[in-house]
């Protein structure tokens, strides 16, 4: 399957203003993440954005970027607009939607995310890890998958969380927002209007199990860094040599 790799990235941040051109080891953090991405070697990787600062930035890095409208709500549906921008004849079969703020995520995991689609019943693919710290089991920060073992390295979603679930002995995984879509699925995705379940645990994923669609996940062995706030910033310059 041919495959698209878009990076939705605003200029707008609550607590860590301006993050996408943040400085790290001397390159903005989205530029950090569009070359893992491209490492991944997976597919074309275009930037997402909404700012045109971010988007001269990720060109001077040799990249390729794309304007989407400031109005989005959600990164589902800026990379939306952006496939239509990039892709209009379809030639994108599968599109990996990876966040503009995870510099450290290895290009092995985006690789992994496409694994699911082997079935051809998977509408939207994604990425787990084991929970083995007792803080992020009951933290409502730490979204949780519940899902039905398909092997050893891969669930079928039934649920996501915030709470500690499910109840009972056993494993727990901590849900990565990562994610890779058919081109209809996420054709029809961005068509459904939010749902109950979605408004209330505030997961847009949730949209999609609502009404029917079916997404696994690969279990990987970590989960990558994303930075929200200064803290995650400082370690992500740590990590990455700045």
């Amino acid at each position: 399957m041919s495959t698209l790799i878009l990076i939705p990235a605003r200029l707008g941040s609550t607590r860590l203003p301006k993050k996408a051109l943040a400085d790290i080891a001397g390159r903005p953090m989205v530029v950090h993440v569009a070359e893992r991405a491209a490492a991944a070697d997976a597919g074309r990787v275009v930037v997402a954005t909404d700012a045109e600062e971010i988007l001269k930035a990720v060109e001077a890095a040799g990249f390729e970027a794309v304007m989407t409208s400031p109005d989005h709500q959600s990164g589902s549906d800026r990379i939306f607009e952006a496939l239509r921008n990039v892709d209009p004849r379809g030639e994108a079969e599968t599109i990996i939607n990876v966040q503009g703020d995870l510099p450290t995520i290895e290009p092995e995991v985006i690789r992994r995310s496409l694994d699911p689609f082997a079935d051809p019943r998977c509408d939207i693919a994604t990425l787990a890890a084991e929970i083995t710290h007792d803080a992020e089991r009951v933290s409502p920060n730490v979204v949780k998958l519940v899902g039905s073992p398909i092997s050893l390295q891969r669930l079928h979603a039934l649920y996501f969380t915030r709470a500690t679930a499910p109840w009972g002995e056993g494993p727990h995984y901590h849900h990565i927002g990562l994610y890779a879509y058919r081109r209809e699925s996420l054709e029809r995705f961005v068509s459904l209007p939010p749902s109950v379940l979605e408004r209330r645990e505030k997961l847009e994923q949730l949209r999609a199990l609502e009404n029917g669609m079916r997404i696994d996940a690969e279990i990987v062995d970590t989960v990558p860094l994303g930075v929200d706030g200064p803290d995650d910033l400082a370690r992500a310059r740590e990590i990455l040599g700045a």
